[in-house]
């Protein structure tokens, strides 16, 4: 019933018996991973089941909020620092002595303690505002390439009120990682089991839309180029889900090259991190069959190489190298008309267009020969 969003707890038990099994005295059991509401009650039952020798065992919620590419930094200096515990004396003394080793090194205002399943949600409900704040802009830039708007000065507008802030308002191609999608499948799971269907139903509308942004991409790219990609040379550049890491997981690059595939176009992918490897396995673990475009997804060793007789460039990742390139070069070598997608808004668009490209970014209108050239859509 929950398959590919319900979390998978057997390796949660198999780690409690082994505690449990090589225990030789009392122990603190600390969950740092992200797992759904009441695993905590889960794993102190399979604990204390197979108490021996009088050792006791108390669990604790201590999730962990690192970002890739920023990990070290996080850890040494957190927003906060959550635990969770059992509202019991030794659980109030368990967490005490987590509070005291933080507290080492993290301001004593910034470690807050809760009870085990307010901390156990709230690591869930943190990715989940996280993702929901991406898709919401970029359901937004939608409707900015409709009336003209543009996203950017939008979401610059509305993250000046401090009660929204300007993070995660950067309008894109779509969020990836291990983490916001497969958490917020979860939170939908759990408000199905709990009897909340339309609490599920809009949290569900994340990832929804989220997945319609890739499309909706993607269909901009083929009404750009004449309803067309077949057998054009597109250079891709990024397969990493962010910049910073190779990490390809849920990275919105595998939906949009999957499509682009399936209408005939050559990929030829750029990305400082990431090995053609890296992204079969990515394509595999969809259900994503490769074998048919052995020809026409390939990864190249540098940039000029994947713009040598492309139609187009396609940015997915944003990495910051990308925007230091020499792109009236790489237009040089270009078909013409040379098209430039933008899936990260990281390019300056007068620049580009006035270099020859047609430029397409994301809510915001295309550019050529320096000028916006929005077409409005009827009311």
């Amino acid at each position: 019933v929950g398959a590919g969003r319900a979390a998978d707890l057997g390796t949660w038990e198999l780690a409690a018996r082994s505690v449990a099994a090589n225990a030789t005295s009392s122990k603190i059991v600390i969950e740092k991973s992200t797992v759904p509401v009441r695993t905590a009650a889960a794993v102190q039952q399979v604990l204390r089941a197979n108490e021996k020798n009088g050792c006791k065992f108390v669990v604790l919620s201590n999730p962990e909020f690192l970002a890739e590419g920023t990990a070290i930094s996080d850890l040494t200096a957190p927003d906060r620092v959550l635990i969770g515990g059992p509202e019991t004396p030794e659980g109030n003394f368990a967490s005490q002595v987590l509070v005291d080793i933080y507290a080492n090194w993290v301001p004593r205002e910034k470690i807050i303690t809760t009870n085990l399943w307010s901390s156990e949600l709230s690591k869930l409900v943190a990715n989940a505002f996280l993702a929901q704040r991406i898709s919401s802009i970029n359901a937004i830039s939608m409707l900015c390439e409709k009336t003209g708007a543009n996203v950017k000065e939008v979401s610059y507008a509305i993250g000046t009120d401090g009660r929204i802030g300007p993070k995660f308002l950067n309008a894109s191609v779509g969020f990836g990682g291990s983490c916001f999608q497969k958490d917020i499948l979860n939170l939908v799971y759990l408000c199905e089991s709990f009897g909340l269907p339309e609490v599920a139903k809009y949290w569900q509308s994340v990832v929804d839309m989220n997945e319609l942004q890739k499309s909706n991409f993607v269909r901009k790219i083929l009404s750009a180029m004449f309803n067309t990609v077949n057998r054009k040379k597109i250079a891709v550049f990024g397969f990493a889900f962010k910049k910073d890491t190779g990490d390809t997981r849920e990275t919105a690059a595998m939906t949009v090259c999957s499509q682009l595939l399936i209408d005939g176009a050559v990929c030829n992918v750029y990305d400082p991190k990431v090995t053609r490897e890296q992204a079969v396995r990515e394509f595999q673990d969809h259900g994503v069959d490769l074998a048919p475009y052995e020809k026409t997804f390939l990864s190249v060793s540098n940039p000029a190489e994947a713009v040598d007789g492309a139609h187009a460039i396609v940015i997915l990742t944003e990495w910051d190298e990308f925007k230091t390139y020499d792109y009236e070069s790489f237009y040089a070598k270009m078909q013409k008309p040379a098209f430039l997608f933008d899936g990260r808004n990281i390019l300056d668009p007068v620049a580009l267009s006035n270099m020859g490209f047609e430029y397409h970014s994301i809510g915001k209108p295309p550019y050529k020969a320096g000028k916006s050239v929005f077409q409005p859509a009827s009311i």
